[in-house]
């Protein structure tokens, strides 16, 4: 065998072997015992989904890192917001509480057929 030939598979069996490693690193931080086992109320709604600031419940906005009771008190007294900026802008939250929910959240805007939505809904 060349020298060459066994240095590329010496590399490819490198990869494979640590190809497999993060998956292996996520098994165990999951903990597959029941004393790490997360509460289901604990986890997310899903991955990536975001909090809209001008309808979630206090609950879900005190969840979010650096918004005590206090802030999501604050925030519901100030909707609607045009954007989620406007909590900044508006002096809601600190810069620093800003910036580590901010991607996160969301401001929605109403539909001007909401309410008509709603009550369709209601129907059904």
């Amino acid at each position: 065998m060349k020298p060459c030939s066994i240095i590329a598979g010496l590399a490819a069996a490198a990869l494979l072997i640590t190809a497999g490693q993060p998956f292996a690193a996520e098994d165990k931080a999951a903990g597959t015992g029941k004393a790490n086992a997360a509460k289901p109320a604990d986890k997310p709604k899903a991955p990536g989904a975001l909090v809209d600031i001008n309808s979630a419940s206090k609950q879900d906005l005190a969840k979010l890192p650096g918004v005590s009771q206090t802030d999501a008190d604050k925030i519901i007294a100030g909707r609607p917001y045009g954007s989620k900026a406007h909590l900044l802008t508006h002096k809601v939250l600190s810069p620093d509480a800003y910036q580590g929910l901010s991607k996160m959240v969301i401001a929605r805007q109403p539909s001007k057929d909401a309410g008509k939505n709603a009550e369709l809904q209601k129907k059904k």
